[in-house]
């Protein structure tokens, strides 16, 4: 039944010029950017911000600050199947590809894929599903096949011929960590990554990455101010090379002060144990116009738009393939 599924990959330049296309999830952070009437100021601080964090991290042989760039690329995955005797096709995931610009050699050095991870269907989960699991409950439920045809669906697109004739290695998500667990400094320090911090449990979305496959490590990089939260395959510290990994640090911190600079724009660093909070007051908001209420409103439509789309109509088929689907958790 597997191959039934498979995947049309396509890239959108992410630049100055960038516009979502209407595909694109426009939950998608990059895409809350670039709408608006300073849209295109937006984009070209946020990319100043990315380079200027690559260099600061990637001062080797590098002593004005400005030897490396950082060029952008969305990945949208579109999953294509047949159903009923009819072709359909429906866009699953979005991910950020990444070259790293040496201006001093002219090379062009691949970065990590993945970084931002959007997907449809994690939206119709989590805007959709789980609350109207617990709609009039007094005790949080989470159901137990929570996530789990989106973890399949997710391993199946890293697993299939598409993905692997674009992409090399394996990707890494990279997100906030989650206000609602505690972390720990360890003893651990990478030259690249920084302190690394454990979480007092896993969180829900822990667990939800965890049916796609992918472990979780939390460090804190060097300057930054609060641990970033990296989901992976494989080994974090040794499949990527130093480079690769500043890629990752320097575009998904740059959007997290963005998205969430109560956290990662705070004034002070993370203490050895830390909770994040959106409700700490002492930060310093960047200078980029970003509608957090408005995201949150579009997460539960496209979460809607999902369910008549996709889930509705196809559940059967869905549940089918899943039912036969192998699966690894991470």
């Amino acid at each position: 039944m597997s191959n039934e599924f498979t995947y049309r990959i396509t890239t959108t330049r992410f630049d100055e010029n960038y516009s979502p296309s209407k595909n694109s999830r426009t939950t998608t952070n990059f895409a809350n950017l670039a709408r608006g009437e300073h849209r295109q100021q937006n984009l070209r601080r946020t990319l100043s911000m990315i380079n200027h964090r690559f260099n600061d991290l990637a001062r080797r042989d590098n002593p004005t600050g400005d030897r490396f760039s950082v060029e952008l690329e969305i990945v949208s995955a579109e999953l294509q199947f047949s159903s009923d005797g009819t072709d359909h096709r429906f866009p699953l995931i979005e991910v950020l590809d990444m070259q790293i610009v040496d201006r001093e050699t002219g090379a062009r050095i691949p970065g990590i894929v993945g970084n931002n991870f959007s997907s449809y269907v994690r939206d119709f989960d989590f805007s959709v599903r789980l609350p109207a699991v617990n709609e009039g409950s007094s005790e949080f439920t989470v159901p137990g096949d929570f996530g789990d045809l989106h973890g399949k669906l997710f391993q199946h697109f890293l697993d299939s011929e598409a993905y692997r004739e674009r992409f090399e290695v394996e990707p890494v998500i990279c997100i906030s960590v989650s206000t609602s667990r505690t972390y720990r400094r360890t003893g651990h320090h990478h030259p690249t990554l920084g302190v690394e911090y454990q979480q007092d449990d896993y969180s829900l979305t822990d667990e939800y990455f965890r049916k796609m496959g992918l472990q979780v490590r939390y460090f804190l990089p060097p300057g930054g101010v609060a641990p970033l939260a990296f989901y992976f395959r494989g080994d974090l510290l040794s499949d990527y090379t130093d480079l690769q990994l500043i890629g990752t640090v320097s575009v998904m911190e740059t959007f997290q002060r963005i998205y969430r600079p109560e956290i990662y724009n705070a004034t002070s660093p993370a203490a050895e144990i830390y909770r994040p909070t959106l409700e700490h007051e002492d930060y310093s908001p960047t200078p980029i116009i970003y509608d957090r209420v408005e995201r949150s409103q579009l997460a539960k439509k496209q979460g809607t738009y999902t369910e008549e789309r996709f889930i509705n109509p196809h559940r059967e088929l869905l549940e089918q393939w899943a039912a036969r689907y192998p699966v690894l958790v991470g």
